[in-house]
């Protein structure tokens, strides 16, 4: 079964909403892992003229799932239960990056991590996450935990 991911990058599926907004893109995609890249330029400063941070969260939380959902049996979706980000080096303008892999999967709970690095391979940022499997459709409030049949919310 093809993800959606490499849907999107076969062109045969827009991407998200949320990629054309802050501009990343696919690069590739395989069984736990993703890499994305973003062109960085001025639309994603800060007030300091630096990028802002929470580009970096959407793009690792992106690659991240993405890594995440490759590895989901036909009828499941996930949700990001929790994420955290360590800024380790300031940037403002190029090529970044974005690496994500999943670390560990059980039946309903992943542990996710992913790097940012430059065209140099500086690291800029690194991230981790908690996804939670669910049953039914993306963005369904009505998702149901896998484990226990319980409603999502």
């Amino acid at each position: 079964m093809q993800s959606v991911a490499e849907s999107i990058l076969a062109g045969e599926l827009e991407p998200p909403p949320v990629a054309k907004l802050i501009g990343f893109k696919i690069r590739s995609v395989e069984r736990g892992r993703s890499t994305l890249e973003l062109e960085v330029g001025s639309r994603h400063w800060n007030p300091m003229g630096g990028l802002h941070g929470g580009i970096l969260c959407d793009l690792t939380d992106a690659a991240m799932g993405i890594a995440y959902a490759s590895t989901l049996g036909e009828g499941e979706t996930f949700a990001t239960v929790e994420l955290k980000i360590n800024f380790l080096r300031p940037f403002r303008e190029g090529l970044l990056i974005a690496e994500g892999s999943v670390v560990s999967k059980g039946r309903s709970i992943g542990y996710t991590e992913a790097e940012v690095r430059d065209e140099g391979g500086s690291l800029i940022a690194k991230a981790s996450s908690t996804c939670k499997t669910l049953g039914g459709r993306p963005g369904d409030p009505d998702a149901v935990a896998v484990e226990t049949g319980s409603r999502s919310g």
